[in-house]
């Protein structure tokens, strides 16, 4: 019993050594981050500003592979699925990760299936319409909308959209069909060509449309106004009080991934987010970079659970349904 017990013993010792060793080797190749949006949209925007810098501090590559669809169920799907080693990256939207699991049935567990890399970012929507529309400001809109004999077209880029206009219908009473798109980029095109009536983007994305008279903007879904939209009202400032979404970013590995490989990919992403240069990238599209303290797995794991346990009822409440 005694030489079986050393045996076992033996081989435990020998696979720590390797996977401390494999963790010291990480990264010997090039790292993929998985986007759930089009190239072009905000969040796409954000994953290349981080990659290319966590590139840097990590010595190899980090990749963008843009997989969009079933709203961002398939790039989930695939960093669930992939081998528990660091080299696949989940780039994690409030949508993707709070909505999806709610509205789709999936081949994964969002707790079960992911560990934590980092908290990254967040952001208010900016609540826009098509220029064509006879409204100046919120209320004005708003009544617009109740007065509209056909359902108003919502672009939606997922599930973050869904749940802004579903806290509009609540508190208008308009009848609101929505549009689903890839991601937001072809959103604007649409809306700035004036097939869709409404619009709720990030408002990086939407801004330089708004002071080019492109389309025509409104409020934003927070209780302070954006640092790149400063004269633009917040929603309880225009009229429609509490109508707050604050949706982020995060990174995430496949369950399993040794803890030493989660914390190398965490340091360079705590690197990126310390960079000027990146701040100020990540700041002209909109993004506020979480307090430092939050930056770790364990913060990320925390404020998810939060947010699951305060938005999940209100989806299931609001009949969100798979595009």
């Amino acid at each position: 019993m005694n030489k079986i017990i050393h045996a076992l013993l033996a081989i435990i010792a020998v696979l720590v050594a390797v996977d401390g060793a494999y963790a010291e080797d990480f990264p010997s190749r090039p790292i993929t981050m998985l986007v759930p949006f089009a190239a072009g949209g905000p969040t796409d925007t954000i994953a290349r500003v981080i990659a290319d810098r966590m590139g840097k501090s990590l010595g190899q590559a980090v990749v963008i592979e843009n997989l969009t669809g079933a709203g961002g169920t398939i790039a989930a799907g695939r960093v669930a699925r992939a081998a528990a080693d660091g080299y696949t990256l989940d780039l994690a939207t409030w949508s993707t990760h709070v909505v999806t699991p709610v509205i789709y049935k999936l081949q994964y567990d969002v707790f079960r299936d992911f560990d934590p890399v980092i908290w990254l970012t967040q952001t208010p929507l900016l609540l826009v319409s098509r220029k064509d529309i006879p409204a100046s400001n919120l209320k004005e809109l708003v009544a617009w909308l109740k007065a509209k004999p056909d359902p108003v077209l919502l672009g939606s880029a997922g599930g973050t959209d869904q749940v802004a206009g579903y806290l509009l219908q609540q508190q208008t009473g308009a009848t609101m069909q929505v549009v689903p798109y890839r991601g937001l980029a072809p959103a604007m095109q649409d809306i700035m060509a004036g097939r869709i009536d409404i619009l709720f983007d990030q408002p990086s994305d939407a801004v330089p449309q708004i002071k080019s008279g492109t389309i025509k903007g409104y409020a934003v879904t927070a209780e302070k106004r954006a640092s790149v939209a400063p004269d633009i009202p917040t929603v309880d400032e225009a009229g429609l009080p509490g109508l707050h979404l604050t949706p982020w970013h995060s990174l995430w590995v496949p369950k399993g991934t040794p803890k030493d490989i989660v914390m190398k990919l965490n340091a360079a992403a705590m690197e990126a987010l310390a960079d000027p240069a990146v701040r100020q990238r990540l700041g002209d599209v909109g993004q506020d970079i979480v307090p430092r303290d939050l930056e770790t797995p364990e913060a990320l794991a925390t404020y998810y659970k939060s947010e699951t346990d305060k938005w999940w009822p209100i989806i299931k409440a609001a009949g969100i349904k798979a595009d």
